[in-house]
This record gives structure tokens, C-alpha cells and sequence, in this order.
């Protein structure tokens, strides 16, 4: 059975935060005729939402009426400066990470996660120019400033923007094996270094 993942969307998201992971978990096995993922976004509302640059989404559920997720991503931009203090994302953050499976934040999605308190006590990263801003959100993180992904077991968090793409590959991995992951890397044309755990660009914390 295909895991559904679900992307939270909001104005001012980084595109690639979001598109990267997306277009990962979405193609992955389709070459094969597999099905592996279902993705779907959601905003708080039934209205496009508009990405860094203008960019305009229609968000495919609302708060209200979209379905549980396996897989949650929450990615970043300028927009969780904004958000990070909106109680009814942070509940609904809180909520579904509750309920699924994997987490997975991108860029300064971290800062949603820290201030929702799902990174007590946990390791992480995020862009580079929010690692001191999440350091305050979170003072019980440990920040690995030079990772790209980082997996608490549950909640995996990556560094910016592009990195979303390495993280939502290792999640194809730990979840259908590196050889799915490598295959989808090749498919899309994306040289992917940050593939294994180094413990210095792919760390394991998992519970």
C-alpha cells in the first residue's frame, strides 16, 4: 500500500523546500510501475498560496478536510518567521506528527518543528543563516551546522533548500531500500553525494 505524504504549504514557502521532496516521493518507483508514495498538499485554507517569488499553488486539501499523512514534510522560507507563531499551525503540526510515521523538515521548517516542542532533546540542522535562531527556539537541539540530513528515528531534518532533495532520498531509501533511492537520483538527474551515513553530512540518532 502506497504511504501518503502529505507537504504543509503556506505564503512565503521556499519552492524548492517544498518541490524538491515532492517530486522525489513522486516519482520514486514509477519507472518500475511501482507505487510507492501518495503526495498531496495542504495549507490552512482552500486558496492558492503564494512561494517565494510569486510563485502560486493550489493546495490540494485545508486544514479542515485533509486526510492523515504517513509521511509529513514541512518545509521552509520566510514565511516560519510567521508561522512559527500561529497556534493553529503549530497544533496541527503537533497533531499529525502524532500520528505519522516519518516527519521530515526541510530548510527552516525546523523552526515550525522546534517551536511546535517536537525537538526536545533531539539533534538537528537547517539552513545555514537560521542555525542561531533555532538554537533559541530550541536550546536542548543538538546542531550539526555542517549536516545535510540528520535521523532521530522519527523526525529527520535537513539543512536548506536543496537538501530537502538528499533527505527525501534517504527516506526513499530507509523505506524501499538504497537501491530505490538510487534509481529515483538517477531518474531525475540529481548527483546525489549525501547518500550514506558519514556522521558528518548523513547522521543516525534513530530511538
Amino acid at each position: 500500500m502506497a504511504r501518503r505524504v502529505m507537504i504543509f504549504l503556506f505564503d512565503n514557502v521556499e519552492v524548492m523546500d517544498f518541490a524538491g521532496p515532492f517530486e522525489v516521493f513522486g516519482v520514486a518507483g514509477q519507472r518500475e510501475g511501482k507505487h510507492l508514495f501518495d503526495v498531496f498538499t495542504a495549507a490552512i485554507e482552500s486558496r492558492p498560496v503564494t512561494a517565494r517569488n510569486n510563485l502560486s499553488i493550489n493546495p490540494d486539501y485545508s486544514f479542515q478536510d485533509c486526510p492523515g499523512p504517513d509521511i509529513l514534510v514541512v518545509p521552509g522560507g520566510f514565511g516560519t518567521r510567521r508561522e512559527k507563531n500561529n497556534p493553529r499551525v503549530l497544533n496541527f503540526i503537533r497533531h499529525h506528527c502524532e500520528h505519522a510515521e516519518r516527519v521530515l523538515s526541510v530548510c527552516t521548517g525546523a523552526l515550525l518543528l522546534a517551536k511546535a516542542g517536537l525537538l526536545s532533546g533531539l539533534h538537528g540542522t537547517t539552513h545555514h543563516g537560521a542555525l542561531a535562531e533555532l538554537r533559541e527556539d530550541e536550546k536542548t537541539l543538538t546542531i550539526h551546522s555542517a549536516a545535510r540530513v540528520v535521523d532521530n528515528g522519527k523526525i529527520v531534518l535537513s539543512a536548506g533548500i536543496s537538501a530537502g532533495i538528499d533527505a527525501a532520498l534517504y527516506l526513499v531509501g530507509e523505506l524501499h531500500g538504497e537501491d530505490q533511492a538510487v534509481e529515483t537520483a538517477s531518474y531525475i538527474e540529481y548527483d546525489w553525494q549525501c547518500r550514506n551515513v558519514d556522521n558528518e553530512s548523513v547522521l543516525r540518532y534513530a530511538q
